[in-house]
C-alpha cells in the first residue's frame, strides 16, 4: 500500500514556478522610457523643419482649425510686363508669356518675405534616404520595416531576459499593458507623436497595427500561460472563478476580438462591424485590465487621457454648417461646397464629413470645396442625395446641414504643398509673398476626356490667377472616348493647359527648366513630387537628383 502510494505521488505532475529576479513592472517601465527617448531623438533630428515652418505666427494655427476669413485677392498686386513678352501673351498663358518676366511690386513697395528653406536631409545622406524610401511591397517602405524592426527588437529584450513564458507568464502581461499608451497614441487622429514628427495620423497607422499585435500576442502568452499551469494543477475552474482572474479572461477575449476584426478583410468588407467591435472591445478591455491588476492603473489612465484628449480636440475641430451638394456625373463625384469655411487647412489635408440633415442655408462664395468620389455605401448615398435636387423644385443644388471635422494629415512641417488642392494654397501665399515655389506642374489622370468638362472653368481660373508662379496643368485620359469628343481640335491652344491620351510620364527635368525667370534671384532649393491616388501610383514615382534633391509626398487611398 505504501509502495503504491509512493508510485502514484511520483507520477503526479510537478509544477515548477520560476520567479524572475527582475521586477517585471520596473523592467517594462524602463523599456517604455527607452522607446520614448528614441522618439525624442528622432524629433530632435527633425527639429530644424518645424522651426523653419513656425517662424511665422500664422503657421502655428494653420492646418489645425477650420474658420472663415477674408482672403486677399490679386487686386492688391500689380504685374509689369516688358513689351516683348506682352506681345506674345495669348489666351490663358504660354511658356513665353508674362510668367517669365513678371515682377512682384506691392502697393507699398515692400519686398516679399519668403520662408526659410530647410533641406530634408544633408546632401551626402540622400542616397541613404532614397534606400529608406524604396518600396518592396505596395505601400510598405524600407523605412517602415526598419522602424518596426527597432521597435520589436527593443521589446524582445524584456520578453527573453531571465524569463520563461511557460513558467513565468506575469512579465508578458506587463509587456502587453505597457504598450497600451502607444497603441492609443498611434490610433488617435490628434496624437502628440504625429504632431511632433510632422506627419499625419494615417502615416503612423502601420505602427499602431504592429503595437496592437504585440499587445495581443503578449496578453495571450500571459493568459494561456496561466491556463496551462492551472490545467496541470487541475484547478482551472476554481482559479477562473476568482474575480481578478475572470476579469483578466474577459480582457483576453476583448484583445482577441480586436485583432481578429481588425484584419483587412473586415475593414474592407464590413467596416461597420470592424468599428463596432473596436468600440465595444476597447470600452471593456480597459476596466477589465485594471480590475484584473490594479497596479496597471498608470498605463490605463495614460491611455484614457490620450483618448480624452483626442475626443476633446475632435470636438474643437468640428464645425456645423450648411453645405451645397451637386452631382458631377462625368466624374462620378459629388461636389460639396461649404461657403462658411474658407481657411484653416493646408493642401493635402483631409476632413471628415457627416450629413446631419437636409436643412436649408444661404448660398455665398464657394469656400471649402470637397470632391467625394463614389467609392462606397456612404459616398454613393451622398451622390444619390445630390441627384435628388434635379427632381425637386427648380432643380437648384441641394443644401444640407453637415458637420466638418478636421483638418487632418497633410505635409506636416514641410513647407510645400502637393496635390491639386495645393494650387489654391500656393497662389494665395504667392500673392502674399510667402511662397518660394517657382513653378507648379499639375498632372491629372482621368479615364474619359469628358471628365474634364466640369472642372475646366476652375482650372482655367487657376492658370489666370498664377501671375507670379507659373502653373502648368497636364491632363491625360486613359480610355478611348465614347461618343463625340467633348473638345474641338484647336481648343487647347495654350501650353499651360493640355489634354493628351495615354498614361502620364513624369518629366521632372521639365519642371526645372520652367522654374527660371520669376524668382531667379533665389537659388533652386529642391523639387517636390506629390502623389495622390492608389498605393500602386505612389510606389514608383520618377526620381532624379536635381536642384537640391527631390522629396516625395504621397497620400494613398485604402487601408
Amino acid at each position: 500500500m505504501a509502495n503504491s502510494t509512493t508510485a502514484a505521488a511520483s507520477a503526479a505532475p510537478t509544477i515548477v514556478s520560476f520567479e524572475s529576479p527582475a521586477n517585471p513592472a520596473n523592467l517594462v517601465y524602463h523599456i517604455d522610457l527607452f522607446l520614448i527617448a528614441l522618439f525624442a531623438a528622432v524629433v530632435l533630428l527633425r527639429i530644424a523643419r518645424p522651426a523653419a515652418r513656425l517662424w511665422k505666427i500664422s503657421e502655428w494655427t494653420n492646418g489645425h482649425i477650420l474658420f472663415h476669413t477674408t482672403l486677399r485677392r490679386s487686386a492688391t498686386r500689380r504685374v509689369e510686363f516688358n513689351s516683348e513678352a506682352g506681345s506674345k501673351h495669348r489666351d490663358l498663358a504660354t511658356d513665353d508669356s508674362h510668367w517669365s518676366s513678371a515682377q512682384r511690386v506691392s502697393e507699398k513697395g515692400t519686398t516679399p518675405s519668403y520662408p526659410p528653406h530647410v533641406s530634408s536631409c544633408p546632401r551626402f545622406l540622400r542616397g541613404f534616404l532614397q534606400v529608406l524610401h524604396a518600396r518592396f511591397n505596395p505601400g510598405v517602405s524600407v523605412l517602415q520595416v526598419v522602424v518596426v524592426v527597432i521597435y520589436l527588437a527593443t521589446l524582445l529584450y524584456p520578453a527573453l531576459f531571465q524569463t520563461n513564458p511557460f513558467t513565468d507568464p506575469v512579465r508578458y502581461g506587463w509587456i502587453g499593458v505597457s504598450q497600451l499608451p502607444f497603441v492609443f497614441a498611434l490610433a488617435s487622429k490628434n496624437n502628440v507623436l504625429g504632431l511632433l514628427l510632422g506627419v499625419g495620423y494615417e502615416k503612423l497607422q502601420f505602427l499602431h497595427r504592429v503595437a496592437g499585435r504585440v499587445l495581443v500576442l503578449s496578453v495571450n502568452i500571459h493568459g494561456l500561460g496561466y491556463i496551462y499551469l492551472w490545467s496541470l494543477e487541475g484547478e482551472f475552474m476554481k482559479k477562473i472563478a476568482v474575480p481578478t482572474n475572470y476579469w483578466g479572461f474577459i480582457g483576453l477575449i476583448c484583445a482577441d476580438m480586436l485583432v481578429f476584426f481588425s484584419t483587412s478583410f473586415w475593414r474592407t468588407k464590413a467596416y461597420n462591424l470592424f468599428l463596432s467591435t473596436h468600440i465595444f472591445s476597447v470600452s471593456l478591455i480597459l476596466p477589465a485590465i485594471i480590475l484584473h491588476k490594479p497596479a496597471t492603473g498608470p498605463y490605463i489612465l495614460t491611455a484614457v487621457g490620450l483618448f480624452v484628449f483626442d475626443m476633446v480636440t475632435r470636438w474643437i475641430k468640428t464645425r456645423f454648417t450648411t453645405a451645397t451638394i451637386r452631382p458631377l456625373p462625368e466624374l462620378g463625384v459629388t461636389r460639396v461646397e461649404i461657403p462658411s469655411i474658407n481657411a484653416g487647412w493646408r493642401a493635402g489635408q483631409h476632413v471628415r464629413l457627416r450629413v446631419v440633415s437636409s436643412g436649408m442655408g444661404i448660398l455665398g462664395e464657394e469656400g471649402m470645396i470637397l470632391m467625394c468620389k463614389k467609392a462606397g455605401d456612404w459616398t454613393n448615398k451622398l451622390y444619390d442625395l445630390a441627384k435628388l435636387s434635379g427632381y425637386e423644385g427648380d432643380g437648384q443644388a441641394r443644401k444640407v446641414r453637415v458637420s466638418v471635422e478636421g483638418p487632418y494629415g497633410g505635409p506636416g512641417h514641410r513647407m510645400f504643398s502637393s496635390f491639386s488642392a495645393a494650387v489654391f494654397e500656393l497662389i494665395q501665399k504667392d500673392l502674399e509673398g510667402h511662397s518660394r515655389v517657382k513653378v507648379i506642374q499639375l498632372v491629372w489622370s482621368i479615364q474619359d476626356p469628358a471628365s474634364l468638362v466640369s472642372l475646366l472653368p476652375l482650372l482655367t481660373s487657376l492658370i489666370q490667377q498664377s501671375v507670379f508662379t507659373p502653373i502648368r496643368i497636364s491632363v491625360f485620359y486613359t480610355r478611348s472616348p465614347t461618343g463625340k469628343f467633348p473638345f474641338s481640335d484647336d481648343f487647347f491652344r495654350s501650353t499651360a493647359l493640355t489634354l493628351a491620351p495615354g498614361r502620364p510620364k513624369a518629366a521632372i527635368s521639365r519642371a526645372v527648366t520652367l522654374g527660371s525667370g520669376v524668382k531667379d534671384e533665389e537659388a533652386n532649393t529642391g523639387l517636390i513630387v506629390g502623389v495622390c491616388g492608389p498605393a500602386g501610383l505612389a510606389d514608383n514615382p520618377t526620381r532624379r537628383d536635381q536642384v537640391g534633391g527631390i522629396e516625395i509626398h504621397d497620400e494613398t487611398f485604402g487601408w
